[in-house]
């Protein structure tokens, strides 16, 4: 049984430096490359269920790995599993937050576990709800034998990551979640294992 997870590719708020958050911002030209190259990564292998969120980046990046994949007949939209909410920050550049606020107080809104942006979540409110996620999706996967994909964000990604490694907050914080890798994960009855494709 397999997990294939993935990051939607760049956006042009990634592209330029603004937090995204749930705002729909769209795929780059390069974005589009990224997703047809996961796409490529993951024509081989086999899933009966594909995951996303609400959001077109989400979206457009799993239509082109399904593209390879007829025998994927359930796509279900999962806004648990969608980008961290950066609240009032959404749509403002970093440099703006930087200079508004300074230095200090934009890395512990940008990568602070506990910390909320303005009308914003945390890691910590993340982890809630991805671990509610991770816990059925788990459940549905021994129970009914099946390979499922998750076309997710690179913040959703995070904890999800940290809840089935069980990674401590400090590296995770850390982590850098590229747009052309796939986090395979192998799930037995007892045991998860992962290997970066």
């Amino acid at each position: 049984m397999k997990i294939y997870l993935f990051r939607h590719g760049q956006t042009y708020y990634n592209r330029d430096k603004i937090f995204t958050g749930w705002k729909d911002s769209q795929l780059t030209p390069l974005g589009i490359i990224q997703a047809k190259g996961l796409a490529q990564k993951l024509k081989s292998v086999r899933f009966t269920v594909a995951y996303q969120s609400r959001l077109n980046r989400s979206k457009e990046t799993l239509k082109e790995v399904l593209d390879f994949h007829p025998e994927c007949k359930t796509v279900i939209t999962d806004d648990r599993m969608i980008e961290r909410s950066y609240g009032k920050l959404s749509g403002q550049q970093h440099t703006t937050i930087i200079k508004k606020y300074g230095q200090a107080k934009f890395d512990v809104w940008h990568r602070g576990y506990d910390v909320r942006p303005p009308g914003g979540e945390s890691f910590a409110d993340v982890y809630k709800r991805v671990s509610e996620f991770a816990k059925e999706m788990l459940a549905k996967i021994r129970k009914e034998k099946i390979n499922v994909a998750i076309s997710a964000h690179g913040n959703s990604i995070r904890i999800f990551r940290k809840v089935v490694e069980h990674t401590p907050v400090a590296e995770v914080v850390k982590w850098q979640i590229p747009y052309d890798k796939v986090f395979e994960y192998t799930v037995t009855d007892d045991t998860i294992t992962l290997q970066i494709i």
